[in-house]
């Protein structure tokens, strides 16, 4: 096949101890997965219907683990907010998985941000319009190494933090998610048909708040790993 121009290098991920990349397929993002932050948001924490997003592939940021990434402050916005989320990678993929089977389909895991224009959010919801704009902007998805499940297990319970210059900014634990990391697999997964390469940003605890261009964020899931990404 030839093509009018040479297409899109794959967005891709290290593989944390491996020499492969983990290439990227879609982007899924869950909202207000997290009691205190469904609250903080101004939402109901109760058990509805999880609500998702998207980022396009290419948003993402790869960071190697124990360095310091860069993520460029999007124009168009005065109002960057960070939150730090568990990074579902899945290795297969299929249509109505059932819960009990779902980490079946799991690779690994990563730590991740989801950056968002605040400021846009907020505009695209009050008038009732997507959230692409505040969401799938270039550079929205920071991301350390995948870390296989085969070595780490599946991490249900422990410490997800962030710090901006050192101060405490984001903190939750694994356990406060409203919808575990198998059920959200499941229910996306009647919505979609899930394959190898989608990643699942599986939501934010409470403590988001803005970023300014300089600014050093030090963050982390027990069992995953760390990121640090300065904003510039």
């Amino acid at each position: 096949m030839t093509y009018v121009f040479p297409p899109a290098p794959v967005a891709s991920v290290p593989v944390a101890g491996a020499a492969e990349q983990f290439p990227v397929r879609r982007i899924y993002c869950v909202g207000r997965n997290y009691e205190a932050h469904a609250r903080e948001m101004g939402g109901d924490p109760n058990r509805e219907p999880p609500f998702f997003f998207a980022k396009p592939a290419d948003a993402i940021i790869s960071i190697p683990e124990g360095t310091v990434g860069e993520f460029p402050y999007p124009a168009e916005s005065e109002d960057v907010h960070h939150e730090i989320e568990l990074v579902v990678a899945l290795g297969k993929g299929g249509s109505n998985i059932a819960v009990e089977q779902a980490l079946e389909h799991v690779f690994g895991y990563a730590v991740g941000l989801d950056m968002t224009r605040r400021d846009r959010q907020a505009e695209a919801k009050k008038a009732g319009r997507p959230w692409d704009v505040a969401k799938g902007f270039d550079g929205s998805a920071p991301i350390g190494p995948i870390h296989r499940a085969a070595d780490i297990g599946h991490p249900t319970s422990g410490a997800i933090w962030l710090d901006v210059d050192g101060k405490q900014a984001q903190r939750g634990n694994l356990d406060e998610l409203i919808w575990s990391v198998a059920e959200t697999i499941a229910y996306l997964s009647r919505f979609f048909e899930l394959k190898a390469g989608d990643l699942i940003f599986s939501g934010t605890p409470s403590g988001v708040g803005p970023v300014q261009r300089g600014q050093l964020l030090e963050g982390g899931v027990a069992g995953v790993g760390e990121l640090q990404v300065r904003a510039r």
